[in-house]
């Protein structure tokens, strides 16, 4: 949170902050392989002299979270209304932080927010608000039920989705989103889509990493609730490729 004189706590101080039930998914498996220490990564280069590159190179993977707005500005766009602005300086160095991990071949995750960004980082472009731009849009943020609002997805066979779930066609996800990706980036391709009006809901990327996106919240799905997509493959597959990266490094 940028620095904001009007706030009554923490008055005009900048906050880092990592939402509980993001470390907690990440840090949910029990494999003795596949255990993950999950620490928040601060703005590189901010008064510490850390660039992303010295980042990366500390990790063995990368979560992109979800949160405020992927500025238009950051693909390319001037946004359409003040409240779209979003956050270009949180996108400039997360950015920095997916060249950086793509450049060490280390995996990685983005999540809502995360997952768009990943787009716009291989030279994609946002929806900068789904019900302004997609006809016959389902509403994919509704603040009165928050991270209870749901739809179907539909996989897309043959793609990384697809063959972490065997035999599965559709799913249901959880939907707290207003933006979307639109372009696809270089070597972006769709994984699932919404049953309700086609937004992409997933994503795999072709590089020298292992880098995949959902739109929806894997760490506000309840894993005891059987109507929803089970998240704990996604999440195995990540922290696999986070081992096998450092196993090819460290023989």
């Amino acid at each position: 949170m940028h620095a904001d004189p009007a706030r009554p706590v923490f008055n005009g101080k900048a906050l880092y902050y990592l939402e509980r039930s993001m470390a907690r998914w990440v840090g949910s498996s029990r494999s003795e392989e596949l255990r993950a220490l999950v620490y928040m990564v601060p703005s590189p280069g901010e008064l510490t002299g850390v660039g992303a590159a010295d980042v990366a190179a500390d990790l063995d993977g990368l979560v992109l979270a979800g949160g405020v707005d992927v500025s238009p500005r950051s693909y390319g766009e001037e946004p359409r209304r003040p409240e779209w602005t979003g956050d270009g300086v949180r996108d400039e160095y997360e950015l920095a932080l997916v060249r950086a991990m793509v450049d060490e071949e280390k995996p990685v995750l983005g999540i809502c927010r995360g997952h768009q960004l990943l787009n716009v980082a291989f030279g994609g472009s946002l929806h900068q608000d789904i019900r302004d731009e997609v006809a016959d849009a389902f509403v994919h943020r509704d603040a009165t039920v928050y991270d209870q609002n749901a739809h179907a997805i539909a996989l897309e066979p043959g793609s990384w989705l697809a063959e972490l779930y065997p035999g599965v066609g559709r799913a249901t996800v959880n939907s707290v989103h207003h933006q979307a990706v639109k372009r696809l980036g270089d070597g972006v391709t769709v994984s699932a889509r919404s049953t309700e009006d086609g937004v992409v809901e997933a994503i795999s990327i072709e590089s020298r990493a292992w880098v995949r996106g959902v739109q929806w919240h894997p760490e506000f799905t309840d894993p005891t609730d059987a109507r929803l997509l089970d998240n704990a493959p996604i999440l195995r597959d990540f922290l696999d490729a986070a081992r096998v990266r450092l196993h090819r490094a460290n023989p």
